[in-house]
């Protein structure tokens, strides 16, 4: 790609990943939670009340398991450019973060048990900064995230010239 390539899309499927994520962590923690909140509230308030508190903000987060993701991936570019990685992020707040080719490390790809079943990858991008990743592409196709580990691999380091 070159600089005037148009940003990437991720794969569909990471809109039904981020679905089964929320969905998880909804079940997992967000519903024992509120429920937890709904017994505390239900000893100042009417348990009618509590109860009522509680069913909202389970369908609350339910309903934005549903259709946040669609928002986010919407909102979601990557482009790898002649001299960096650009990726583009954020719903509300847009974030713009450029990783330039000579300062990355190394690149990985993970997959998650539900990333797996869905046959994506993320990609992370290391540079010297830090310990943890300073760029992530989340919901590839597996190809294509191996097809880009292994080109920013070989352009890390690399001055541009």
């Amino acid at each position: 790609m070159t600089e005037g390539s148009p940003p990437q899309l991720l794969d569909p499927n990471a809109v039904t990943l981020w679905r089964a994520q929320r969905a998880i962590r909804l079940v997992v923690f967000g519903t024992p939670m509120a429920i937890g909140f709904g017994f505390v509230l239900a000893t100042v308030a009417p348990v009618v009340a509590a109860a009522v508190v509680v069913a909202m903000i389970v369908l609350f987060q339910a309903m934005l398991a549903v259709f946040w993701p669609s928002l986010e991936y919407d909102a979601f570019r990557y482009q790898i450019r002649d001299h960096d990685l650009l990726v583009q992020s954020g719903v509300l707040f847009k974030r713009w973060s450029s990783i330039p080719n000579n300062r990355i490390q190394h690149v990985d790809t993970r997959q998650g048990p539900v990333e797996r079943m869905l046959g994506l990858r993320r990609l992370l991008v290391f540079t010297a900064a830090g310990m943890s990743a300073d760029g992530s592409i989340p919901g590839l196709a597996a190809d294509e995230a191996e097809r880009l580990r292994d080109l920013l691999s070989r352009r890390g380091g690399d001055d541009g010239v």
